[in-house]
């Protein structure tokens, strides 16, 4: 579908205030085209009565008598003003209108983008820059206004105004009006020239400011590494390289504007400079009936003509410019869903927590399969590790049970029902995760650790926080549970974060867990103190826990032992080192560190 007409569906919601802005345009440019009239009658009626036209000094006698000219002039000055301050009123409201419109829209816009982003899954945002759709989000989605209110709003009232000064320009002299429009063919060649290459820049600009914030947010995200290898000047270099494309990029298309701009300029001072001369040829010529009044209402008249043809050059231009950015929005939003949610998929309000890989098959691309025929049960309560090399897919297995990913071949099932049969939301409930990083928000402790559970209440709150042994340090911090955490937890220690992470998940109680390495950032001292939180968490649920700390698994039941891909071994720790195969010998260098 057309990209304007895609936009347009935006506006659908608000079309009682756009007819509203339709009608007030209306007004204000009927306004406006009265505006030269007072100034020729007071040309024509008062200032040059030798040669004026009977029915300026007939209407000037009707209004203010012949004997007070200057009580005249100053009321049709009045009147001027009147005039314009009752147009601009009119214009302020349908500006009003229209900018509200314009606004409300891209609300609406901005939203659908943010929720397709949330919507989409993991697969989409690996493959994309995170800085790349905030940019969409904030400034792509600026494009849905520029198209109603500079395309919109601006060709309505151009167009009107355009057609009504020709309608009045004709009536008073074709002649001077056909030769004003004399220059029209060459300034919509000037708009196809220009109209392209603004389309182009702008695009490219919009892909190096992505690019640069993209930079910008990598850079500060991790200052800490930045000061630690002493990468200051290396980062600012790398800033200054990507905002200089950026500024040549810009200064192309400021360039291109400048340009246009002259070559737009020229041919208006030509078609007015061939109105005045043809115009007082006209006014000095006997008996033509055309006074220097007239003069002065087709000049303002021409002006009325030329500004719009202005307008909806630059506007073209703009438009080009947005719909770059608008392309880029839609391109989000048509974005297929790599794991949808099923037509008839059920919503499951309670599980037991059996859990079964069969024959599972999975790659982030066609080319590589990460997972490889895996297949195995873990029974409702039970407690499973996974344990091998760095690349051997543990975490990828994991993220398959909440349906960040669906498998390429075979099926994960829960209670015996494939998840892809079942709501992700409603799947996602039964599930807690606590990670290597433990992912906090820019806000309050309380705020992080309800984030789990959705209405939770202080008491639930801080009953968690008991139960993950997170409750000492946080009385302890200058505002209790109301403190702030700063940005990604800065303001926490590694094992404070983890332990709001857990508290987090014992919030949420549900009755299926994944643990993906949640200690191995940890000193020892307080990877056991964890641990045991962990453990008390781990408690009734059925769990899955990957690690490269065996120490902290050997003992507690069943262990998947991963290579390439594949499921090499499966059994206790006590089983698997006496097979002296894999495990044992990982289990051997694990002991000699």
């Amino acid at each position: 579908m057309n990209i304007y007409a895609r936009a347009l569906r935006y506006f659908r919601p608000f079309l009682w205030p756009t007819l509203g802005g339709v009608l007030l345009t209306f007004a204000s440019i009927a306004l406006n085209l009265l505006k030269p009239w007072p100034f020729k009658y007071i040309v024509d009626g008062i200032l040059d009565t030798a040669k004026g036209t009977s029915d300026a000094r007939a209407f000037v006698h009707q209004w203010f008598g012949d004997n007070n000219p200057a009580g005249a002039v100053l009321g049709l000055s009045l009147v001027l003003v009147a005039i314009s301050l009752l147009a601009g009123l009119v214009n302020m409201v349908s500006s009003y209108l229209f900018i509200r419109v314009g606004l409300r829209a891209l609300l609406q816009l901005r939203t659908d983008l943010y929720a397709t982003l949330q919507s989409l899954p993991l697969k989409f945002h690996d493959s994309r820059r995170s800085a790349d759709s905030s940019f969409r989000v904030a400034y792509d989605s600026q494009s849905i206004q520029t198209i109603y209110n500079k395309g919109f709003a601006t060709i309505l009232s151009s167009v009107v105004m355009l057609v009504s000064a020709l309608v009045v320009m004709f009536r008073m002299n074709w002649p001077l009006t056909l030769a004003s429009l004399l220059i029209l063919p060459f300034m919509v060649l000037a708009i196809r020239h220009y109209a392209e290459r603004v389309r182009k820049q702008s695009t490219t600009i919009q892909e190096r400011e992505s690019d640069l914030l993209t930079l910008a947010q990598e850079g500060l995200s991790q200052i800490r590494m930045v000061h630690a290898f002493g990468r200051e000047a290396f980062e600012v270099s790398q800033f200054h390289r990507r905002a200089a494309q950026s500024l040549e990029a810009n200064m192309r298309l400021n360039m291109t504007s400048v340009a246009s701009a002259l070559v737009v300029g020229t041919l208006m001072a030509i078609g007015t400079a061939l109105m005045y001369y043809i115009g007082s040829l006209q006014v000095l010529k006997p008996g033509s009936g055309f006074t220097l009044g007239d003069l002065w209402v087709f000049s303002a008249y021409l002006v009325m003509l030329y500004q719009p043809l202005e307008q909806l050059t630059y506007t073209a231009w703009a438009l080009e410019g947005a719909t770059a950015g608008a392309a880029r929005c839609f391109e989000v939003l048509d974005r297929d869903n790599d794991v949808p949610d099923a037509p008839d998929a059920k919503v499951m309000e309670s599980v037991k927590g059996r859990i079964e890989f069969r024959g599972v098959s999975f790659g982030y691309t066609d080319e590589r399969m990460i997972l490889k025929d895996i297949g195995f049960t873990v029974e409702p309560g039970q407690t499973v590790a996974f344990v091998g090399g760095t690349g051997t897919g543990k975490s990828t297995l994991l993220s398959l049970v909440p349906r960040f990913y669906d498998p390429v071949t075979g099926a994960v099932s829960l209670d015996g029902h494939d998840l892809r049969s079942i709501t992700k939301k409603s799947l996602r409930s039964h599930i807690g995760m606590v990670l290597q990083d433990t992912l906090l928000f820019s806000t309050t402790i309380k705020e992080n650790i309800a984030y789990g559970k959705s209405g939770a209440t202080d008491a639930e709150i801080i009953e968690a926080a008991r139960r993950a042994q997170a409750y000492d340090f946080i009385m302890q911090m200058p505002h209790g549970f109301d403190s702030p955490v700063g940005e990604r937890g800065g303001h926490l220690s590694v094992g404070q974060r983890q332990r709001i992470g857990v508290a987090r998940a014992f919030l949420k109680d549900a009755p299926i867990l994944l643990l993906d390495e949640p200690t191995s950032a940890l000193d020892p001292t307080t990877e056991h103190a964890i641990m045991g939180t962990i453990s008390e968490l781990m408690r009734g649920r059925t769990t899955l826990i990957v690690t490269h700390r065996l120490a902290t698994v050997h003992g507690i039941g069943r262990i998947i032992v991963m290579k390439e891909g594949r499921i090499v071994e499966d059994g206790t720790g006590a089983a698997l080192v006496a097979k002296n195969g894999i495990y044992a010998a990982l289990y051997r260098d694990a002991q000699a560190e």
